[in-house]
């Protein structure tokens, strides 16, 4: 159900707007794919040796699709679902498109096809609660060739119908279950896709828990309700009457947002989230492409030497480092059959501990694997910086992952890679854990509006460990990897910078952790190679923005 959708509808009669006649192609209308086949003996099945194999031809392209077009557009679903490879899918999806999207009638002009694929324009009218609307936009079908009958069909997908739609969901059009929300940030500033594009998924999602909650009062809509445990917010996609918003507080700061926004841009795939560490409110959540998933609270990436912040607190925790003291920092160190080195295979003779976590040397933390248990990793992550702990934010997001490992995959986790998983939210949420030494479970909604319990971490860090964990950030933001992006920067501030390599990528994915004063901020640029200089410079921008 979605909290930002609505009920049910009333069911409508096609029109038939596209005058193809006929199934084409020689098919009638008992052809189908392989659920509409009729039951018999073996002797009904065509012989493997007549059947047409190859892709369908221009002329079968041409004829399957009008043909398919014609029957749908005549409200003849039967017959257009056989024109399928998908039978039972394709007759409950336009029959939905009827009874429970409420379209009364629709025009489906083919275009010219580009091989197999076959673009069209739909012009429908949807009639619901009194309100009768046009509906217009394009889709597309492709033919493929059925591999028991040789004949051209529809390859069926839940897009055909209309482009948003994946498997499982549903069409529909009616009063919504939730009404529209007013959000604004925390000075009350209205908060709108149109001025926040990045913002549109989050938005979405707020509506779909808040829209009762908020008091607004339900419009009629059409929209796209996502399967069951689908990740994504159900999609408006047809206002037939508005609604009256109800006013829904969130912690975003629309002047910071905005500059999250301008960071992302920059890239073609980028996303930071700023949080506020004296609360754990999130400031700003931004991700480009703007649309689609929302990999900045949602994503699930290895973060690469970021996850040091976490490492070194363990390390120091179980007495294993230390500030100002000698560690080593080897061009290689093997661990459970795996050879590991340093970027461009450097070391540090004589080094100590604060130069490794300034420079980011991986084999000082792997190392250390052979002197930690398997889980030690997983409860420093869990137990201090709330890592897994099931975060309710307001709106779906992801709590990170830490697992317990073994062998060269323990030894990888250290460094943030192997099993450990993380997105921009959760590494903002350890800059800033890193800073006040208490995890405070980030929200973007308080949790007094709908009585959620936020997570809290079984321990705080300890002192010693907080005291040094907040001057290797330091170091490394002054003199170390992330001094160039956080140059000229005042208060009181740390970073780590982090590089994820990613099988079948020329560059690491980048990745930036920081904080400054009451804001901590991390970012992501994947495919962007060194995170100092790709994730550093936007998560710098947001510090100084929110200084």
């Amino acid at each position: 159900m979605r909290s930002g959708a609505r009920a049910a509808i009333v069911g409508a009669v096609f029109a038939a707007m596209v005058g193809v006649a006929g199934c084409g192609s020689g098919q009638d209308d008992s052809s189908s794919a392989k659920d509409g086949a009729s039951a018999g003996s073996g002797d009904d099945k065509p012989s493997l040796k007549n059947v047409k194999t190859g892709p369908p031809s221009a002329a079968e392209v041409k004829t399957t699709a009008r043909a398919f077009l014609a029957a749908w557009s005549a409200g003849e679903t039967a017959k257009a679902a056989a024109l399928t490879d998908d039978t039972g899918a394709a007759t409950t999806a336009l029959g939905d498109y009827r009874k429970k999207a409420h379209v009364a009638k629709v025009a489906l002009e083919p275009g010219s096809a580009s091989g197999a694929k076959v673009p069209f324009s739909v012009n429908a009218q949807i009639s619901s609660g009194g309100q009768s609307v046009p509906w217009t936009y394009e889709s597309s079908l492709t033919v493929t060739r059925d591999t028991k009958t040789g004949k051209p069909v529809v390859a069926w997908k839940p897009s055909v119908v209309q482009p948003d739609l994946t498997e499982g969901d549903t069409l529909k059009t009616g009063a919504s279950e939730a009404p529209p929300i007013k959000a604004v940030d925390r000075d009350g500033k209205e908060l709108t896709a149109a001025d926040h594009p990045t913002l549109k998924t989050v938005l979405a999602a707020l509506r779909e828990r808040y829209g009762k909650k908020a008091g607004g009062k339900a419009g009629v809509e059409t929209w796209i309700e996502r399967a069951k445990g689908s990740k994504s917010p159900d999609k408006t996609l047809k206002v037939l009457s508005k609604g009256t918003p109800g006013t829904l507080r969130t912690t975003i700061d629309a002047s910071l947002q905005s500059t999250a926004e301008q960071q992302v841009s920059k890239r073609t795939k980028a996303s930071v989230v700023a949080v506020k560490p004296s609360t754990g409110e999130i400031l700003a959540v931004a991700n480009s492409p703007a649309s689609g998933f929302n990999t900045a609270l949602q994503g699930s990436y290895a973060p690469g030497s970021t996850m040091k912040i976490i490492t070194s607190a363990t390390l120091i925790d179980k007495g294993l480092a230390a500030y100002g003291k000698a560690h080593p920092c080897p061009k290689y160190f093997s661990y459970g059959g795996w050879k590991f080195q340093n970027d461009k295979k450097f070391e540090i003779k004589n080094g100590t501990f604060e130069q490794s976590f300034a420079r980011s040397c991986n084999t000082a933390f792997i190392s250390q694997a052979g002197k930690l248990k398997n889980d030690d990793l997983t409860n420093e992550a869990r137990n201090v910086f709330g890592i897994g702990l099931n975060w309710q934010t307001g709106v779906p997001s992801f709590d990170g992952a830490v697992p317990v490992q073994s062998a060269a995959s323990k030894a990888a986790s250290l460094i943030g890679q192997g099993g450990v998983r993380m997105n921009p939210l959760n590494m903002a949420s350890v800059a800033a854990t890193a800073s006040t030494g208490t995890f405070r479970q980030p929200y973007l909604v308080s949790p007094s509006l709908d009585d959620r319990t936020l997570a809290k971490a079984s321990k705080t860090m300890k002192s010693s460990t907080h005291d040094q964990l907040r001057k290797l950030m330091r170091l490394t933001a002054t003199s170390g990897t992330a001094a160039e992006a956080m140059a000229g920067m005042s208060g009181d501030f740390g970073a780590k910078t982090g590089s994820a390599e990613v099988d079948n990528q020329e560059k690491p994915n980048g990745w930036f952790s920081a904080y400054r004063d009451d804001i901590a901020a991390a970012g992501v640029v994947p495919e962007g190679g060194h995170g100092g200089d790709t994730a550093g410079p936007m998560v710098a921008a947001l510090l100084r923005a929110g200084g």
